[in-house]
């Protein structure tokens, strides 16, 4: 007879961490690697809401200090800077 391939993973309840090393179109629901951050400032304290992969220098609206720069993926955070992701990111249509 044909030989039995065993598989040790269910393909339709893949863990976590195995999907999330997949790419974003791939994973059984697609989903998007990017978020929104809210970022404190170190120098102020201030919150600032930044997308994760900003292709723009993002600066303190407070006191100009540089949150983040560009990389060709995600953005680079400045040495002290506090984030969290976003749990969810407003739409605003209009």
């Amino acid at each position: 007879g044909t030989p039995k391939i065993s598989n040790d993973i269910d393909l339709l309840h893949p863990p976590a961490e195995l999907e999330k090393q997949k790419h974003k179109l791939k994973r059984l629901v697609p989903s998007p690697d990017s978020s929104f951050l809210d970022v404190k400032c170190p120098g102020c304290f201030q919150i600032t809401t930044i997308f994760s992969h900003s292709q723009t220098v993002v600066t303190c609206a407070n006191c100009q200090q540089v949150l983040c720069q560009p990389t060709g993926g995600r953005a680079k955070f400045t040495e002290g800077c506090s984030f969290r992701v976003k749990e969810k990111a407003m739409m605003v249509v209009g």
